[in-house]
């Protein structure tokens, strides 16, 4: 689109363009171009989705009953979070209200997934871009062990012989030259900043994660039979209570299901207080006094969420994650969201490839089309099926533009703890805990642990803080953190309601459709890991009409718009300085922090819009 302005950028795609085609360790399939100018800055970032999703498509005609199942198997990563969404869209356009244990569990299962994600995310997928893995083999196992009772006195490993037991695994991988997991990183470039030591403790903890997060999953088959994809149900969830059964295979949940929960949880808040948060704030601390505050984008002006977490069923003031939408990083002002409204939640395909019979205006997703459209720009270098540079004045993305109120607005976890300390510094009851750790955390950034290691304290605020790239991935750590401690609560709520004699987990009032409306249409929103997500449904003769998800990467990784908008990739990334384009380590940190799923957001077609295979099930 040649030089423009547009939300504060300079946007500028003369210099040199840098391709990364797949950006890995996401879901999905992903590019991302950039222009860097003569001090290798960027000043221009075209951000890709390079598969098509046909769900919406397949559900027309089905059983809105049925939808959950098919949503569902969107993403094996988000599991739960869009058969949840699904079934709330349903109950809300047949006006069905949930028992108090069904609400319970569906909160617990969905906490379960925030936790486990995010800390899959960050050990496994986003650690690599500040923890230079190679590097390790230089650290002293002793000094690693002090720097873990700095960091986290309370973890119980923590000795020089089991830093140095890791260590030599390591070494066994790197000497064999089969590095797995570790292979192709850009070890050894200076973007990387940390000492061997934090190094070391940092790929330890990777692999504790991995052990961990086997047994989180395990309350997801309690409460759903299994994962990923455990089974959900409209009206409720498919799971019986008797707190007196003998826990026996498709058995119901019994005290012994229970107790196993509990134990889960209680793992889950010891990791996240003992070395997710430890792990983030101290790599935050060394990034930030290098100098690396990069990647607020959106972040630093609009933000947007549903709100979650009713800590009462059905009343929305007692959100402990409350919602709204933020604009122009006026933090004061906090706009009400409603994804009801036409005017606020709507879609554009200007950029995308897909056709509305007019794309110069956007479609609310009740009033969603999705019609692939594949056609790239007359600037394009290389083929259809072999792009070398995509032409971003024209359509480059399988991905639509979400804009609320006209607005391109980040979501996710960082949105979510903008939004909560917001509401907390205006006296929302429920939204303190937020306050308290953004508190703190600035406080260890600041402070106590350039203290402790040595370094000088510095006094930037949470409004400094949150909108960059550390902040983004210090949110989700948060969040993981709040969501241990609230399914805690909710567990105790649960066990309590069942001692008090109410077993009931499902409300099959209609479940006849007989018993329908002969036209209803609803919206179901969650809390997903990434950020807000939203399905909507129109039934009409008991089948569905129209369906529409719009999903977190969606909203973040969406391409341009009619004015030329960006969406929250290619703005994060922006006027952010690269040590070499040839090892592309900042692009990937600042993508990486949003998680991206492009799995939710495209699903795949051949280049030539052809079916690719057939499967009959009888």
């Amino acid at each position: 689109m040649g030089a423009y302005e547009t939300q504060g950028f300079k946007m500028d795609n003369s210099g040199r363009r840098i391709v990364v085609d797949p950006v890995t360790r996401i879901e999905g399939h992903m590019r991302c171009e950039v222009n860097v100018d003569s001090n290798n800055v960027i000043r221009n970032a075209v951000s890709t989705g390079t598969m098509w999703r046909g769900l919406e498509v397949i559900l027309k005609g089905r059983d809105p009953r049925d939808a959950w199942a098919f949503v569902e198997r969107i993403c094996g990563v988000c599991t739960g979070c869009h058969a949840l969404t699904s079934v709330r869209a349903v109950e809300d356009a047949l006006g069905i209200t949930i028992p108090k244990n069904a609400y319970l569990i569906r909160e617990i299962m969905a906490k379960t997934l925030q936790v486990h994600d995010h800390a899959v995310h960050f050990y496994h997928l986003h650690a690599l871009d500040w923890v230079d893995v190679v590097s390790a083999l230089k650290a002293d196992p002793k000094k690693t062990s002090e720097l873990q009772q700095l960091v986290s006195p309370s973890h119980p490993l923590s000795s020089p012989g089991y830093f140095r037991d890791i260590q030599n695994r390591l070494k066994k991988f790197v000497e064999s030259g089969q590095l797995g997991p570790f292979m192709n990183g850009y070890w050894g470039n200076k973007a990387y900043v940390l000492p061997p030591e934090a190094n070391l403790m940092a790929v330890t903890h990777y692999l504790e994660a991995l052990d961990l997060q086997k047994e989180w999953v395990k309350v997801h088959t309690i409460f759903g039979g299994k994962n990923p994809h455990p089974n959900y149900l409209v009206g409720g969830v498919p799971c019986a209570i008797n707190i007196d059964g003998n826990g026996a295979a498709g058995a119901p949940i019994n005290m012994e299901r229970l107790n196993f929960v509990e134990a889960r949880i209680r793992e889950m808040i010891e990791f996240n207080n003992n070395v997710y948060i430890p792990d983030v704030l101290a790599i935050g601390t060394i990034y930030k006094q290098a100098g690396w505050l990069h990647g607020g984008g959106l972040s630093a002006t609009n933000v947007m969420d549903y709100g979650t977490y009713e800590k009462v069923m059905g009343q929305a003031g007692t959100q402990q994650l409350p919602g709204g939408a933020i604009i122009g990083g006026n933090w004061d002002e906090i706009l009400p969201v409603d994804p009801r409204d036409p005017e606020q939640v709507q879609e554009f395909v200007a950029h995308s490839w897909y056709k509305y019979a007019d794309e110069s205006k956007g479609l609310h997703p009740w009033d969603g089309v999705t019609e692939p459209n594949y056609q790239l720009g007359a600037n394009t270098k290389g083929t259809r099926t072999d792009i070398k540079e995509l032409d971003e004045s024209a359509k480059y993305s399988w991905i639509k533009s979400p804009r609320w109120r006209g607005h391109a607005v980040e979501v996710g976890p960082l949105s979510r703890y903008i939004l909560g300390y917001a509401h907390a510094l205006k006296g929302h009851k429920y939204s303190q805990r937020v306050k308290e750790q953004v508190e703190s955390s600035a406080r260890a950034i600041n402070t106590d642990i350039p203290k402790a290691l040595g370094l000088p304290t510095t006094n930037y605020t949470a409004k400094q803080l949150l909108p960059t790239t550390i902040g983004r991935t210090l949110a989700r750590a948060l969040e993981s953190q709040y969501c241990g401690e609230m399914m805690l609560e909710d567990y105790k709520e649960l066990v309590a309601n069942i001692k008090a004699g109410d077993l009931t987990t499902a409300n099959v009032e209609k479940w006849d459709p007989s018993t329908w409306p002969k036209e209803a249409k609803g919206v179901g929103t969650v809390a997903a890991p990434r950020g807000a997500l939203g399905h909507w449904i129109r039934i009409k003769d008991g089948r569905i009409e129209n369906y529409q998800c719009v999903v977190p990467t969606t909203w973040n990784g969406s391409p341009r718009d009619t004015k030329g908008q960006i969406g929250a990739f290619e703005a994060s990334l922006m006027n952010t300085p690269m040590v070499n384009p040839e090892q592309p380590v900042e692009i990937l940190r600042t993508l990486h922090s949003f998680d991206p799923c492009l799995a939710c957001s495209t699903h795949v077609m051949s280049p030539d819009g052809q079916e690719l295979t057939t499967v009959k099930v009888r």
